[in-house]
């Protein structure tokens, strides 16, 4: 096991109608900015019961937030934070709106130049506004860790960026709250979970860290599980209440400790994204795969146990037979898994390779994932 430092403040609120206890968390006498992304929000109640739970302070709004968050969206909740002199943030919906109120918490607080520096350069985050969130579409795990990503629509970039200073002081976990959200988003939530898992464990790590695969393949087991139940029942609470908690739990950062981590598919994906506006989960789903398939050798004794432990497989031929379970998982998802299920070919390998290219970017946990490799991953999944 690798030598590791581990912090989480975050304090979460899990549960039935626990939405109405923000009032405990946000400090009497802030400013409050609402921030949300489209109008679900307002159909499934969450808005009114925060709403309600806003009464006595001052509060404003900012909505549009969208589902792969926009820098220039996020600058303009910047302007209304600095004319309105708000000094606390309340994120209310899924990850993609809690992503855009950590970088606007920063972006508030910047004193460097342009905040978008803070995704290009990485430059430090000094100092960021306080937030809490509510949570309404579990999938990315932003509600218990300091990490965000965001998109600038102008040049088609799409980066991630990390802070101490922008975890949540609370998140708010009711499932009762997602029973509203679209199949679509449901099956996403569920891939996105699964692939955070597999950056951490799916590795060529040699089991040395066992706690860490024991709860990964836990979290792993449990969206196997219960994925396929929330589809066909969309309001079962304890199956929503599993997936909601297994999908906080995939990028909380335990399993991450003392382990090396990978991320091509990520990085692979947010490049598709970028370019071609799809779902962050369809893009996953296309990717993982492929890095299975060429990346096998190095991670074969990861891809043997999740295939044993998780999906049952062994004897001959366990890792095809694994790589071809976790793409038939996303495909019951509903989520696609090649490029020309969206319409996409050679043409967008070779945009993404080029911009890969052009960063001089080495992937993965072993750094040897260069764009010509991912030329050969993207062709796999043509």
């Amino acid at each position: 096991m690798e030598n590791f430092s581990m912090v989480n403040p975050v304090k979460i609120i899990f549960g039935k109608e626990t939405i109405g206890q923000i009032a405990n968390e946000i400090p009497q006498g802030s400013k409050v900015l609402m921030i949300y992304g489209g109008g679900s929000i307002k159909k499934n109640g969450v808005y009114d019961q925060a709403v309600k739970a806003l009464e006595g302070y001052e509060w404003h709004e900012f909505s549009g937030i969208e589902p792969n968050p926009h820098y220039e969206t996020c600058m303009k909740a910047v302007a209304m934070i600095k004319d309105k002199g708000i000094n606390f943030l309340l994120a209310v919906g899924g990850g993609s709106v809690l992503d855009a109120t950590k970088f606007i918490a920063a972006a508030a607080c910047f004193e460097g130049g342009d905040p978008w520096q803070i995704l290009s350069k990485g430059a430090k985050v000094a100092k960021a506004l306080p937030f809490g969130d509510i949570i309404t579409l579990p999938a990315t795990g932003s509600e218990m860790n300091s990490g965000g990503v965001i998109t600038r629509a102008e040049t088609e970039d799409k980066l991630a960026f990390n802070s101490p200073l922008t975890f949540p002081r609370f998140s708010v976990l009711d499932p009762t709250a997602t029973f509203s959200m679209p199949v679509r988003q449901i099956g996403n939530g569920v891939v996105d979970a699964f692939v955070h898992v597999m950056e951490q464990y799916l590795t060529y790590n040699q089991g040395d860290s066992l706690l860490q695969d024991y709860m990964a393949e836990a979290i792993v087991k449990t969206l196997v599980s219960e994925g396929p139940k929330a589809l066909a029942n969309p309001t079962d609470y304890d199956v929503r209440a599993n997936l909601m908690w297994a999908s906080t739990w995939a990028l909380n950062g335990w399993i991450a400790c003392g382990v090396p981590e990978d991320w091509a598919t990520h990085m692979i994906g947010h490049e598709i994204t970028a370019f071609y506006g799809l779902d962050h989960a369809q893009t996953l789903a296309v990717v993982l795969p492929g890095v299975m398939t060429v990346l096998q050798e190095q991670k074969a004794k990861k891809i043997t146990r999740l295939g044993k432990e998780v999906f049952g497989i062994e004897g001959g031929n366990a890792i095809e037979k694994t790589i071809e379970a976790v793409e038939g998982f996303f495909e019951e998802m509903g989520v696609k898994t090649h490029l020309s299920d969206y319409g996409l070919g050679s043409e967008a390998i070779d945009k993404v390779v080029n911009r890969l290219s052009q960063r001089g970017w080495m992937l993965g946990e072993s750094h040897n994932i260069t764009s010509e490799v991912v030329r050969e991953i993207l062709t796999l999944r043509k």
